[in-house]
């Protein structure tokens, strides 16, 4: 299937601190043809034709009225991240474009910090870090606990 053949996709960028990451952009390159904001900016009366779907990455691009109403073939907006908040969906819904979320991509990550900060909070790792790192002669006349560096294993950390 030749690019030209390929659905537009309208995202911010690829790279830089605001883009697509390198990788996704080289899989969304498979089955779709991507117009970056600044393509499309610099030639909205041919490009707004070609885009049929937006994929928003980190809530970028902005998604305003303004943008919508210059997009008469967008048939999707796809958003990668957790929640839709960003997104005015009843706006969005009356041009008849749909919304698409991965709401399981990061429950994994999400599942490990929540899991590390349990156990940092039930073990007082972050107190004991601050104590172990300053020093007991730091807290002096305060009642605290204190590691000795030779008494925490790597095995905790590595838990």
């Amino acid at each position: 299937m030749a690019e030209e053949e390929l659905p537009g996709v309208l995202i911010l960028d690829i790279g830089g601190t605001h883009g697509v990451l390198e990788d996704l952009a080289a899989l969304l390159k498979k089955h779709f043809h991507l117009i970056t904001m600044k393509e499309f900016l610099g030639n909205k009366e041919e490009m707004s034709k070609k885009i049929q779907s937006i994929f928003v990455f980190e809530c970028r691009p902005t998604i305003d009225r303004e943008l919508l109403e210059s997009l008469p073939n967008l048939k999707v907006i796809g958003n990668s991240g957790v929640g839709v908040d960003h997104l005015d969906l009843k706006m969005i819904s009356s041009f008849g474009v749909k919304v698409t979320n991965t709401p399981h991509a990061v429950a994994d990550p999400t599942a490990d910090i929540g899991m590390a900060l349990m156990l940092a909070s039930a073990r007082r790792l972050v107190e004991g870090k601050v104590l172990n790192f300053l020093g007991p002669s730091y807290f002096f006349g305060i009642l605290h606990f204190c590691f000795d560096r030779g008494y925490l294993s790597e095995s905790i950390f590595g838990m």
